[in-house]
């Protein structure tokens, strides 16, 4: 198909306005998802390697092999919500079901029994793999509901934004309050346990807020209802788009899993302060938070690629700072805020520009699959966030770090410091070279205006 005409403005249900109320409720669900992912990513291996006392070799392998696993689950799960037909739509109703186990699973990953160094290997493994799966099952539809709400590229824009800075206010929530209850109920493993009982307790009732204020408004243009799933996963492959996209957030992903896994040990060993991990990540949240909604205008002018584009260049600079003095934890404040101030618009537009991919899949072949081609996404994701907290562990055992020790080697606070350092920059360097091949967004008004012609042709 050759695409011709330049129009971005159409009159169908896919482009009436969403209201704040809406885009507000859209937010609230990845607050929700935010602060599981944040705890995975901030606290879970410390938790493992210096409360439970499990080699981190261990359980950096236990990070990887669950969300290889848990990433081949993305896709059943996309082709689950494809074929999901309800009086709620087809991703909301996940929403409203899975809303209960989600909040029990993260309860489960901190209980922590006594059951030996097997057993709680054992343990680890099954609840790790739990959480992950039953995120799976609710974030998966969550994340394709965007393009189901509405088809306009900017309205997914400003959902993505008040997702994100949901997001980002849900993780600086997580990271500022953990420690504090964890040493307000006495520390160690009943003080993990109780701070993430009641955190889980209240989990379900932002998603079911979610639920309440989402409606789906978008249906398929030129695809059948339900496509074979045999049909459909050779079809996703031949969406170049969607291909960059999935390369982009592994490698986000990847660097989000590592710089957050490390800064617990980074402001323990290097720093001397344990105290120091809440602000280190609100010094990369809290930037975000306010960043993201400022993006808006941006991407309005000048586009979500090329905003992400511009922004991924200019965060090097903060990468730049911290490596001046690495000693210094007020230089690596500084350097902390500047980079994350400028990775706000990139991850303002992330996932707004993987639904685009959703109606470039559909105009290159035929067949529309939402929750296929988000979960495909998400496989990113996941497969980058488990290859970052896999480094992790792994830098961790070949510096040879032993989380019952009050002190360690040379060797393994070295690695620590390199890792932290220069693990960023080579991501950076990779998320510019991936944004500047994607080209989609100068091509996307034209492809969605000769969708609506073939539907008029039918």
């Amino acid at each position: 198909m050759r695409v011709d005409a330049s129009e971005n403005k159409y009159n169908n249900a896919g482009y009436v306005p969403v209201s704040f109320r809406e885009k507000l409720g859209y937010g609230i669900g990845d607050f929700t998802t935010s602060l599981v992912f944040t705890v995975i990513g901030t606290f879970l291996s410390i938790f493992y390697t210096d409360v439970i006392g499990i080699a981190p070799a261990v359980i950096g392998t236990m990070m990887l092999l669950v969300r290889v696993i848990d990433g081949g689950a993305d896709i059943v799960m996309g082709a689950i919500v494809d074929r999901t037909d309800s009086k709620h739509g087809k991703a909301r109703p996940w929403l409203l079901w899975m809303s209960v186990p989600f909040g029990g699973s993260l309860i489960l990953l901190f209980y922590a029994p006594e059951l030996g160094s097997t057993g709680e290997i054992v343990y680890a493994y099954a609840t790790y793999l739990l959480v992950n799966l039953i995120y799976t099952a609710i974030n998966i539809p969550y994340g394709t509901l965007n393009a189901l709400i509405t088809q306009d590229p900017y309205q997914r824009s400003l959902l993505n934004i008040f997702r994100m800075t949901l997001a980002m206010a849900g993780a600086a929530l997580i990271t500022f309050v953990t420690m504090p209850m964890v040493n307000h109920f006495g520390g160690g493993k009943t003080g993990w346990f109780l701070t993430f009982l009641i955190i889980g307790a209240l989990a379900p009732f932002m998603y079911l807020i979610t639920f309440k204020a989402t409606k789906e408004r978008v249906k398929p243009v030129v695809a059948a209802k339900k496509v074979p799933l045999k049909r459909a996963l050779p079809a996703l492959f031949r969406n170049k788009y969607w291909l960059l996209m999935v390369a982009f957030c592994l490698v986000v992903y990847i660097g989000s899993a590592l710089t957050s896994g490390l800064n617990a040990y980074y402001a323990k060993y290097i720093l001397e302060n344990a105290d120091l991990v809440g602000p280190l990540g609100l010094a990369s949240l809290l930037p975000m938070l306010i960043g993201i909604p400022l993006s808006a205008p941006l991407v309005k002018r000048f586009g979500k690629r090329n905003t992400a584009l511009s922004a991924s260049v200019l965060g090097m600079t903060g990468i730049a700072i911290i490596m001046i003095d690495p000693y210094n934890f007020n230089v690596i404040l500084i350097g902390t805020v500047v980079k994350a101030l400028f990775m706000a618009p990139l991850v303002g537009t992330m996932f707004a520009m993987l639904a685009d991919t959703i109606e470039y899949g559909e105009w290159k072949t035929g067949i529309r699959s939402e929750g296929l081609v988000y979960s495909a996404g998400s496989f990113g994701t996941k497969v980058g966030s488990g290859l970052g907290g896999a480094a992790v562990g792994w830098s961790l055992a070949f510096g040879g770090y032993d989380g019952t020790l009050a002190n360690q080697s040379g060797q393994a606070i070295e690695v620590i410091k390199m890792v932290y350092l220069y693990a960023p920059l080579v991501i950076s360097i990779l998320a510019i070279l991936i944004l500047y091949v994607y080209q989609l967004d100068k091509k996307f008004p034209a492809i969605i205006q000769e969708l609506k012609e073939m539907t008029r042709n039918q």
